[in-house]
């Protein structure tokens, strides 16, 4: 069996699909734009937040309640391609590029979800 730190190890060496998403609602077009060292996993964590209300984006929660889970979609923007050195903050770079998506895409009022930064 195993032991813990071997455990541990192993699964730093795992990677996953680091980059930038959209939750777009299909009856409204509206977009929330998000990054994450997961996608694999973050949609599945965003829809237990929006389908057991505790999603902290208030006006996404509430569409998804008026509109149904049915009417969105989980698109992936772009993927970070991965390099086998251990310096790189992948958090960071994905932030980076999902700001140069906000940028680009404008999702904010009524073409989307995402909070004006002040």
């Amino acid at each position: 069996m195993a032991n813990n730190k071997h455990l541990k190890d192993e699964y730093k060496q795992l990677k996953f699909k680091v980059g930038v998403f959209q939750v777009r609602n299909t009856v409204n077009e509206k977009i929330f734009v998000g990054s994450s060292i997961n996608l694999d996993a973050i949609w599945n964590r965003i829809k237990v937040e929006l389908k057991f209300g505790g999603h902290r984006n208030t006006l996404l929660q509430n569409e998804w309640k008026e509109f149904g889970e049915d009417n969105f979609r989980f698109e992936i923007l772009a993927e970070i391609e991965q390099k086998d050195e251990d310096k790189v903050d992948y958090n960071k770079e994905a932030k980076k590029l999902e700001e140069m998506f906000i940028e680009e895409l404008q999702p904010f009022g009524e073409k989307g979800y995402n909070p004006r930064k002040a």
